[in-house]
């Protein structure tokens, strides 16, 4: 296998010791390390500084995703909202109530269309499809590939006209703000003037909507986001708007990742090709795209604040405590999965819909599987070969990828 499992690696840190330069030393590792010396799936320390309380297993997932346990917004760290999410994002406000509504309504215009998610699927297919043409013996870094076809995806399922350069641009710009969002040195600062950039782009297209009469500005996505108003009836200023409208778009873009690790499962274990050329229903593509996202790593875990002082296992957590749920870790035990280290679909045959590994689904939660199920799907039928190069998956950077970026060759 490309990656490997988790090594031992010694812990010896007491509770409320803070571990920030273990997690970033030992990446997708450190959790489950300390995990492994825990005797009721519960490790204390800090991180940052901030008293940190991790949690692991089944009973854990209902506990974290219960808003009156665990606030996930309120969590986010000043860094985060610098690159990954922006300042002033409508996730993070006073008025939790008016962010919901925006959010909705924003993702709710991206799948109008009377076929809902399936609609993106097509997009993706199609601008797919038209990067492949033409281009017989080509070489093609997957991960940047795939990128740029989610960008120019997305953006005709929210009604945003991309030229091939912006669409280059974004998709660079989105990747940089997902790849540095939570590293120190240079790919943070790359990832805070991709943010930047991309919210200076946005705000001067939501300013042209504007331009127009909003009686005529239709149903999109966009034009959805550039008309919103507040709970005071006000329209939301330029920079959040964008801030809103990016929030959209960089999730979808970020699939790159995992449409990168099913290249990598397709290359390493090829049988899947055949079984997705015929797959007639789907079925085994969304099966596919669950597994690619329970076994490849992304998100070593999720965090949120402790709503009010609560009680895990015996262990007092504070209020306002950082709380974290250990997901790496769990879509690779063996007490959770019959042989985790083997990747097979097949164990997400009767998965429909969102849901599935990191807990409950949603919306976006449906797009990330539609779109990477759609991917599996057309890489089982292109036509490549996958030159030699480096396929290793480092475990110690966050995220990660295949060092080479998986290079294939189209035939």
């Amino acid at each position: 296998m490309s990656f490997s499992r988790i090594s031992g690696v010694e812990h010896a840190v007491a509770p409320w010791n803070d571990s920030t330069l273990g997690l970033l030393a030992h990446g997708y590792a450190w959790l489950p390390h300390r995990m492994r010396d825990s005797e009721d799936d519960t490790v204390r320390t800090r991180l940052l500084g901030r008293p940190t309380t991790a949690l692991h297993g089944p009973d854990a997932v209902a506990f974290f995703y219960d808003e009156e346990h665990v606030v996930r917004a309120a969590a986010l760290p000043d860094p985060v909202l610098d690159t990954l999410f922006g300042q002033g994002a409508l996730h993070t406000p006073d008025d939790a109530e008016d962010a919901h509504r925006v959010h909705t309504a924003l993702v709710d215009a991206l799948l109008e269309d009377g076929t809902g998610v399936a609609a993106l699927g097509g997009h993706v297919s199609a601008r797919w499809r038209r990067a492949m043409a033409g281009r017989r013996f080509q070489r093609v870094v997957l991960f940047d590939e795939a990128a740029e076809v989610l960008a120019l995806a997305v953006c005709d399922g929210v009604g945003v006209a991309l030229s091939a350069q912006a669409a280059t641009a974004l998709a660079r710009d989105c990747t940089a703000m997902v790849d540095g969002f939570a590293a120190p040195g240079p790919r943070y600062l790359r990832a805070r003037r991709a943010r930047h950039r991309q919210e200076d782009a946005q705000a001067a297209l939501i300013a042209e909507v504007r331009r127009v009469p909003e009686a005529e500005a239709g149903h999109s996505a966009l034009a959805t986001v550039a008309w919103h108003r507040d709970a005071e009836g006000e329209l939301l200023d330029l920079h959040t708007a964008a801030v809103e409208l990016l929030d959209v778009i960089r999730p979808t873009v970020a699939v790159a990742w995992f449409a990168t690790f099913a290249a990598h499962a397709l290359h390493r274990w090829p049988h899947h090709r055949e079984l997705l050329h015929a797959d007639t229903d789907g079925h085994y593509a969304e099966a596919f795209a669950y597994e690619v996202r329970r076994f490849y790593p992304f998100a070593p875990f999720a965090g949120g604040l402790a709503a009010q002082d609560l009680t895990w296992h015996g262990h007092d957590i504070p209020k306002d405590s950082l709380v974290l749920l250990d997901l790496y870790g769990q879509n690779h035990d063996a007490d959770l999965w019959e042989q985790p280290y083997r990747f097979d679909p097949h164990r997400f045959a009767h998965a429909r819909g969102p849901g599935g590994p990191g807990g409950p689904g949603g919306p976006g939660e449906d797009i990330t599987l539609t779109a990477l199920a759609t991917f599996a799907a057309e890489l089982a039928r292109l036509d490549y070969s996958v030159p030699d190069q480096d396929l290793t998956i480092p475990l110690s950077r966050m995220p990660t990828l295949p060092r080479s970026g998986f290079e294939l060759r189209l035939n």
